[in-house]
């Protein structure tokens, strides 16, 4: 389980004023001193990410963040970290004490209901004052998932031990997870029956990381495998020949995107061809939005400015895809003068309604309800956004051929 992606675990979001314990319930919670713990406020300042298998709940993140009631000097920067993990957190742990419960506390709950994400409300420090009824039946109003302890000593109200605490939570944690229907799907596999052959064309270039395929690439293997489907994997000057070979036709071709135009060229057009870019944006956000958005390219002017989006941060190569080729094919097809910025990693512009369009990568590093996020925010502003796959298939003039197998997902 730990070689589970962290964009397809369960993020955990805990959070609260200073000084109420967030850090030392990570601790107890993991059993590991993952935080620091001080008498200082303000001692989070960037959000600390535990990664772990969580049994039974499974893989997960925790995520814990600065108070939300910081008023340090660094409390504009640690507060907008801590926004961050709104649109991340499938659950919100929401830490307090007895009788304390104001503003903050109901700042947090609307952010999780307006997410439609569960509140699991966790009362500390009980060594110093036990959870009373009525503060325990002012929560149950507010969020059915309520729990008491002492992180310092380790116990639950009532004197239970450490493993009875992470015990308790796990219970808790398992009722309120999200459906399955809000979890990441399958990439592919629906597309393909039991023993179907999908074929992988994958580019060895120099943004290819050495010995290893990408992870959208690795995850789409497994995806096909746990299918009961049959890979092969080929290299975009092997496809062709690769293809004459075959005893049987491919139940579909999935290509990068960069070679899209070539590979389309040498499928034969009764095979189904994609891109895995495209899958992502059905795996992580809205295809028919990303599709509708692709749209907005024709109607672009000079001046305009676009976003290009990137999950994850890295150093752009000479040949990057996002900072250097999308941008020159965005104004060949237009032949307009654009102005063109580049977000990357969970950098994210407040300005957005300053954009014409969003060109979005595939979303691999994000989890689902992260980018689901970013589509809705970008729907809110009225802002037109779409993804690589389907931007750099509108340019070489293959979209409809690659958005076909989805013509009725």
């Amino acid at each position: 389980m730990k070689s589970v992606p962290k964009s397809f675990r369960l993020h955990i979001g805990i959070f609260g004023r200073t000084n109420v314990g967030k850090s030392s319930f990570l601790n107890l919670i993991t059993s590991q001193d993952v935080s620091i713990v001080s008498p200082q406020p303000g001692t989070t300042t960037d959000v600390v990410e535990k990664v772990m298998e969580f049994r039974p709940v499974g893989p997960v993140v925790f995520l814990d963040t600065a108070g939300v009631d910081d008023e340090s000097a660094l409390s504009g920067d640690r507060a907008a970290r801590t926004a961050a993990v709104f649109k991340r957190a499938d659950v919100f742990v929401v830490l307090t004490e007895e009788g304390r419960w104001g503003d903050y506390e109901d700042a947090l709950c609307s952010e999780a209901n307006k997410r439609g994400v569960p509140v699991i409300a966790v009362v500390n420090k009980t060594d110093i004052s036990d959870l009373t009824d009525g503060f325990r039946r002012r929560l149950l109003e507010i969020t059915p998932h309520v729990m008491a302890c002492s992180c310092k000593s380790g116990k639950s109200t009532g004197g239970a031990d450490r493993e009875a605490v992470v015990n308790a939570f796990k219970d808790i944690l398992a009722g309120c997870v999200p459906d399955e229907s809000e979890r990441p799907k399958v990439i592919v596999s629906d597309l393909i029956p039991p023993g179907g052959l999908a074929i992988l064309v994958v580019p060895i270039d120099s943004g290819a990381p050495k010995g290893r395929l990408i992870l959208p690439q690795a995850q789409t293997i497994r995806d096909v495998i746990d299918g009961a489907g049959v890979v092969m994997v080929v290299r975009e000057d092997e496809y062709e020949a690769a293809l004459m070979t075959l005893n049987k036709r491919p139940d579909i071709v999935i290509c990068d995107s960069q070679v899209v135009e070539m590979v389309a060229a040498q499928t034969p057009t009764d095979i189904r061809l994609t891109t895995f870019s495209i899958l992502f944006a059905r795996l992580k956000g809205d295809l028919r939005e990303m599709e509708r958005g692709v749209a907005a390219i024709g109607k672009l002017k000079s001046g305009d400015r676009v976003l290009i989006a990137e999950a994850c941060a890295h150093h752009a190569a000479e040949d990057d895809i996002g900072r250097i080729k999308i941008p020159r094919w965005l104004r060949e097809k237009t032949g307009l003068d654009l102005q063109i910025d580049v977000f990357g990693g969970r950098d994210y512009p407040k300005d957005l309604d300053q954009y014409a369009l969003v060109i979005h990568c595939g979303a691999c590093m994000l989890t689902r309800r992260e980018m689901f996020s970013r589509v809705g925010e970008a729907r809110d502003k009225n802002v037109l956004i779409t993804n690589y796959g389907i931007a750099i298939s509108y340019f070489k003039g293959v979209l409809e051929r690659v958005l076909e197998p989805f013509a009725d997902n």
